[in-house]
C-alpha cells in the first residue's frame, strides 16, 4: 500500500473513532505510520485529507449487483439486502460520526453518503424491472419503494446495538422480514408456499 492510500485509510479509521475534531493530522499520521511532514506532502490541509478520504471510502463501498432480468425477487432481494445490511453494520461508527456532525461539517457527511445514492439507484432500477417483467403489480413509485426498504435496513444496521429491544430477531431474520413486507406491498407473489402450521399425522396404532 502506498503512503497516500495509507493516509486515506488512516483518516477514515481515526474519524470513525473520534470525529472531525479528534482526527488530528498528528494522530492520522501516526495511524498511517508516517510523520506529519509526509502527510502534508500529500494533502494541503486536514480538510483536504478528510474530504479525499471519505470520497475514497465511498468509491470503494461494496455494491452487490441485482440481476438485469428478475426471476426470483424474494431470493434476489434477500441476498442483496443481507449484503447491504452487513456493509452498513460494519461501518456504522463512521456513519454515526458523519451524520452527527452534519450541521458543522456537511461536506463530510455528503462525501460519506455518496455510496448510498448509487445503491438506491440500483435498487430503484431493479424494482422498475420487476414491474416491467410483470412480477409486481399495482400503482406504486419505485423510488419511494426503494427508499422504504433502504430506510428499514439502514435504521436496523445503525441502531440495532443502541436499542436491541427494538430488534428481537436476528439480522438475517430482519432482512428477510423487510424484503417480504416490501414484496407484499408491491404485489409480488411468494416464491415458496408458506409451511403449514400443523401436519396431518397418521392414527396411532394400539397394541392388543
Amino acid at each position: 500500500m502506498d503512503v497516500r492510500q495509507a493516509l486515506l485509510r488512516a483518516a477514515v479509521k481515526v474519524f470513525a473513532e473520534t470525529g472531525t475534531r479528534g482526527a488530528t493530522t498528528r494522530r492520522i499520521a501516526q495511524e498511517a505510520g508516517v510523520n506529519e511532514v509526509t502527510l502534508f506532502r500529500h494533502f494541503r490541509s486536514k480538510d483536504d485529507l478528510m474530504g479525499a478520504a471519505l470520497k475514497d471510502f465511498a468509491s470503494h463501498a461494496t455494491r452487490r449487483a441485482l440481476p438485469d432480468e428478475p426471476v426470483d425477487p424474494e431470493r434476489e432481494l434477500g441476498e442483496w439486502c443481507r449484503a447491504h445490511h452487513r456493509q452498513l453494520h460494519k461501518v456504522r461508527a463512521l456513519i454515526r460520526k458523519s451524520m452527527g456532525e452534519f450541521e458543522q461539517y456537511p461536506a463530510n457527511c455528503t462525501h460519506g453518503m455518496r455510496a448510498s445514492v448509487r445503491i438506491a439507484d440500483d435498487l430503484t432500477d431493479y424494482l422498475d424491472r420487476l414491474k416491467r417483467a410483470g412480477l409486481a403489480h399495482g400503482d406504486w413509485d419505485a423510488r419511494a419503494a426503494a427508499a422504504m426498504l433502504m430506510g428499514a435496513i439502514f435504521t436496523d444496521a445503525i441502531g440495532r446495538d443502541t436499542a436491541p429491544e427494538r430488534y428481537p430477531y436476528s439480522m438475517r431474520q430482519a432482512t428477510d422480514k423487510y424484503v417480504r413486507l416490501l414484496l407484499d406491498a408491491l404485489g409480488v407473489a411468494r416464491t415458496h408456499a408458506p409451511e403449514r402450521a400443523s401436519r396431518r399425522t397418521s392414527p396411532r396404532r394400539t397394541s392388543l
